[in-house]
């Protein structure tokens, strides 16, 4: 018995060493670190999460190497939140819409019309009092969160009729995201928002059985489905933002020098998301025609909002707000008010 206790000891202290020797008292990670996300290979968030890897693998020498897994390949965000929790997956950014059902703080980035401006919404997102109050809220469910990428700002599409105020879109049969936000910003704005599967959404447009769905202006062409919806309003009512989530049994295992180096990946990954982003809108992937040309070609209005006309569906906002304000709490609600002002061009 003494000795299976004594070999039980030694075998005990070797793996301690070798725990050590690693610089962790941790589990070690073997193979590539996995990063997931939903976005296709093409989109700026596919690109800035390859930017993030890219760098990464040359600060570290190779010591740590990221595969990326575009387009849903690890599950859909839910999910993939999930895994980020338990420690089966490493890295993933998703949406706020998504991750707001685990840190309801962060639903504040999705209140509709919040922000006047991408420019302002970019401004307001890089202030780094801002991330750190937002971003210290996730520890305590599960996740650490290091920095953004975007999906894209969010605009209105129908086949009814062209849309200028909160008053067009009553009555309208609307997809949106199935996110409690976005289904009580169109219930406000007097329609019946339906939450149906992203992909059946162009099925469903063609059909009727639903009159208008919301999505980036870029998504919408490159799903088609400004084929079935000849209006497009650029409400721009909510930027599809995203935070790059790390789970904390994976960066317990980091150094504070591998830490510093994925705090500068995820900042070189939003500079590149928006980067390539804002291209995609000047030339459409495999083709060299912008937004407004295919617009022109195959007939389809594209509204641009006044900046009054923008400030009545804010105001239309008020009752949703007020209802968030509640779960958000006054004291980040408010912060973030001031830090859009403050930024507002």
């Amino acid at each position: 018995m003494k000795k299976n206790v004594k070999k039980l000891g030694v075998l005990t202290g070797l793996i301690v060493l070798l725990t050590l020797g690693s610089g962790s008292l941790f589990p070690v990670f073997a193979g590539k670190v996995k990063f997931g996300h939903v976005a296709p290979p093409f989109h700026g968030q596919a690109k800035g999460v390859d930017a993030f890897a890219a760098y990464v693998k040359e600060k570290t020498k190779g010591r740590i190497d990221i595969a990326a897994f575009p387009s849903g390949q690890l599950g859909g965000e839910r999910s993939m939140a999930e895994q980020v929790q338990s420690g089966t997956l490493q890295i993933a950014t998703l949406t706020t819409a998504v991750l707001q059902n685990f840190v309801p703080q962060c639903s504040v980035l999705d209140m509709p019309f919040i922000f006047p401006d991408r420019k302002t919404a970019y401004a307001t997102l890089d202030d780094p009092e801002v991330q750190e109050k937002i971003f210290a809220y996730f520890p305590k469910k599960g996740f650490t969160a290091i920095g953004w990428t975007e999906n894209e700002i969010r605009d209105f599409t129908n086949n009814q009729r062209p849309v200028r105020t909160p008053e067009d879109i009553k009555g309208l049969k609307v997809r949106v995201m199935n996110s409690p936000a976005y289904l009580d910003t169109f219930k406000q704005l007097g329609a019946s928002p339906v939450a149906i599967p992203f992909p059946e959404t162009y099925n469903a447009l063609q059909t009727g059985v639903i009159d208008a769905q919301e999505n980036p202006l870029l998504t919408s062409i490159l799903m088609k489905f400004t084929e079935v919806t000849q209006y497009v309003t650029k409400t721009q009512h909510c930027l599809t933002e995203c935070i790059i989530v790390v789970s904390p049994d994976y960066w317990a295992t980091l150094s504070k020098a591998d830490r510093r180096i994925f705090r500068e990946a995820a900042k070189l990954a939003i500079e590149t998301n928006r980067s390539v982003n804002a291209g995609l809108h000047q030339s459409l992937p495999k083709s060299n025609i912008s937004i407004a040309d295919y617009a022109r070609k195959n007939d389809i209005e594209i509204i641009e909002l006044t900046r009054e006309e923008r400030q009545a569906f804010r105001t239309a906002m008020t009752p949703v707000w007020n209802k968030y304000r509640k779960k958000i709490g006054d004291d980040l609600f408010d912060f973030i008010l001031k830090k859009i002002e403050a930024h507002t061009l």
